[in-house]
């Protein structure tokens, strides 16, 4: 029963790329033109900030920005670099109510997490202003960290952390701005601050652009007790290898 209901929901909803549109072998699957125009950030890169390097340079090799920048939190990674398909499909989440693709987005954040979700005490999803929330309807962050949290077995703190101060849209802003945009805009919760105190914490975002927004909440859960915050989101911001 269960194959023929399936085979039904296929007539009436076809399995199509997730990137164009076209029909596919199955659900929650790319063809082969956009799954080939995909630039996957693989090894080399800086162990700290993730940013791909053009030919390797060793094991443990940091970035100057990380060397002269060191970012409040430990790591970062993330699947792609953000353009093309993957910039389409955050924009469809985001923008598009296609929350149905943070199945697919999820499961590819977790490949690229190298380990650390499994060393991890609990995920947390970069949280919306509750004025932005109503008006967007859901948070496209924790909607991949719901995702991920279900497919590896974590514990999701939805509420833990929250956006104390409504801050202007980033996308637009230069740097500077984006930091001051977002300077003191996170604050764990107080009846929280156990689940975060001695933790080793995934923080959960769609992209990684500046990074002034995850350095932020970064900061807030290190000030709350954290003692380990990788930073996960699906797409960053490169102009080219280094």
């Amino acid at each position: 029963m269960l194959n023929i209901i399936g085979g039904v929901a296929n007539v009436i909803y076809p399995p199509v790329c997730s990137g164009c549109g076209v029909i596919t072998g199955g659900h929650r699957g790319m063809c082969a033109a956009c799954w080939s125009s995909i630039r996957f950030i693989e090894r080399p890169y800086c162990e700290v900030l993730g940013l791909p390097f053009s030919h390797d340079l060793g094991q443990n090799i940091l970035c100057a920005e990380a060397i002269a920048n060191p970012p409040p939190f430990d790591r970062l990674r993330s699947v792609a670099i953000h353009d093309g398909v993957v910039r389409n499909l955050v924009h469809a989440l985001k923008y598009r109510d296609r929350t149905d693709l943070a199945i697919m987005m999820a499961e590819w954040i977790l490949r690229a997490s190298d380990g650390t979700v499994a060393a991890s005490d609990a995920i947390i999803p970069v949280p919306l202003h509750r004025w932005r929330l109503v008006w967007r309807k859901f948070n496209q962050a924790a909607e991949l960290a719901r995702q991920l949290a279900r497919i590896s077995g974590k514990p999701l703190l939805a509420s833990t952390l929250v956006r104390r101060k409504r801050t202007l849209q980033q996308v637009g802003l230069g740097a500077k701005a984006r930091q001051d945009n977002v300077r003191g805009a996170f604050v764990v919760r107080d009846a929280h601050i156990g689940s975060v105190l001695g933790k080793r914490i995934v923080l959960v975002d769609d992209v990684y652009t500046t990074g002034a927004t995850v350095s932020s909440a970064a900061r807030a859960l290190k000030k709350a007790g954290a003692v380990d915050v990788t930073v996960l989101t699906f797409a960053r911001a490169v102009s080219a290898p280094i």
